[in-house]
């Protein structure tokens, strides 16, 4: 079985290429993702003077709420089918649609970063002459940086796992090629246990990678 589903016809060159679809689907969704997910944190403090909302935190809040409300996979068949129809790149649509998922989820790691800061950071660097949009560059955003880097981190490894769905717009990833070895060998347990084994080593990689980092945020901080 194992020579049927990884040796027979360098089967597990296939099993690379998958992996590689897979890992640059993840990587740029989640760049994209970073990049939404912080526009809509300081969309969503953007409060008014008086605490009234504004038309910002709305828009963010209605974004959050559909994106979170609905189903990665639809997510990414609309984009495919829909609104993307034309285009023949369907690595790009699966970066777009998993990165608009992941900005949802982000969005709220980093505002719940920054205001994990505590508020006497405001008032100090507001009393040593600093504006503002200066304090939360030079003392409140370095601060929640720390705060958000290691969910951050948990939230890359759930966007590698859900890319798992990108066969649904022909895209030949890691789990799509499984399928595919299975369909021609008539065996489904070691293309589909070894595809599992491989997302695993990866994914526990990057969770030790995660871990060390975390550690070594936490020795920084006491010092």
């Amino acid at each position: 079985m194992f020579e049927a589903a990884f040796i027979t016809g360098d089967r597990w060159k296939l099993y690379l290429n998958g992996l590689g679809v897979t890992l640059e689907i993840a990587f740029f969704a989640a760049i994209l993702g970073m990049v939404i997910g912080t526009l809509l944190a300081f969309m969503k403090l953007s409060v008014r003077r008086n605490g009234k909302k504004s038309i910002l935190v709305v828009l963010a809040n209605v974004y959050i709420d559909v994106i979170r409300g609905t189903p990665s996979v639809l997510q990414l068949m609309i984009m495919w089918f829909i609104i993307m129809a034309n285009s023949k790149n369907g690595v790009l649509v699966a970066i777009l649609s998993f990165g608009i998922n992941s900005g949802a989820y982000v969005a709220e790691i980093v505002r719940a970063g920054i205001l994990a800061v505590d508020n006497g950071q405001m008032e100090a660097g507001r009393s040593l002459g600093l504006s503002k949009v200066q304090t939360m560059i030079y003392i409140i955003i370095p601060q929640a940086v720390k705060n958000v880097l290691p969910p951050i981190g948990n939230e890359f490894i759930v966007l590698l796992k859900e890319t798992a769905i990108v066969g649904y717009v022909s895209l030949t990833d890691l789990t799509r090629v499984a399928n595919q070895i299975a369909s021609r060998t008539y065996e489904a347990f070691m293309p589909l246990i070894g595809a599992a084994v491989i997302y695993f080593i990866v994914i526990k990689i990057l969770t030790i990678l995660l871990a060390k980092f975390e550690r070594r945020l936490r020795k920084s901080d006491n010092r």
